[in-house]
């Protein structure tokens, strides 16, 4: 699904190195963790995927074809079929947790009509049928992260990026928001979290890539969290 080919990024206005010969490939239907300490290149890792920076050399591919291709509307169409969740969840306050799920398909001109059953869908994944009338004020950290969850998850994308999903919360709320994402992965969903949960990445063990100042030096298809 996603392949890196000797990849370097670096952004010319700080002379920052931000990821440098990383080759790498991420299947479909994997849940990987990507662990580093800050600025290790974590973030950039996402942001090409994403499309929001382009690599100074090598190549990127998302489904077998150069991300150079995606242009335009494909840019934006791409982007629609991954779902991205923050350490901020970015909730609209004065919405309640159905209406901030069904945002997503207001925003990419899913159907009317197709929005009880999709919110009701990822509302039952992410376990918050019962609060579906909850405005974010009303619920716990925890609960408002597994909304943004939600959100990310409602257009059922083939890719959820999460970067640092659980940076804002204590480790029980933590340990509930990587249940809900292996949830996620069982739906069929290609998982990538960026973290620096060491328990967590010990608990819940999936591959784990392991970067350090841009370059990739771990390749565990074991997990755990070693820098």
């Amino acid at each position: 699904m996603i392949e890196f080919k000797n990849v370097t990024l670096e952004y010319p206005v700080t002379r920052t190195l931000a990821l440098d010969d990383v080759s790498i490939g991420v299947g479909k239907g994997e849940f990987v963790y990507l662990v580093g300490h800050s600025g290790a290149g974590k973030s950039s890792f996402m942001n090409l995927v994403l499309k929001r920076a382009l690599p100074t050399r090598g190549e990127v591919r998302i489904g077998g074809e150069p991300l150079t291709r995606y242009r335009g509307r494909r840019t934006a169409l791409l982007r629609r079929r991954i779902g991205t969740v923050f350490q901020e969840n970015l909730l609209l306050e004065h919405l309640n947790t159905q209406d901030n799920v069904a945002f997503t398909l207001r925003v990419t001109g899913v159907p009317q009509r197709e929005w009880p059953a999709r919110v009701a869908s990822a509302l039952r994944t992410v376990g918050l049928e019962h609060k579906k009338h909850a405005l974010p004020l009303q619920l716990s950290q925890g609960e408002q992260q597994r909304v943004a969850i939600a959100r990310a998850i409602v257009s059922d994308p083939p890719l959820l990026l999460a970067d640092e999903p659980t940076g804002n919360l204590d480790p029980e709320n933590g340990r509930e928001v990587l249940k809900v994402l292996q949830n996620v992965h069982l739906r069929g969903t290609t998982v990538i979290v960026a973290t620096h949960a060491r328990e967590l990445v010990e608990t819940f063990r999936h591959r784990t890539l392991t970067l350090r100042k841009g370059k990739l030096v771990r390749d565990d298809p074991y997990g755990g969290y070693a820098l």
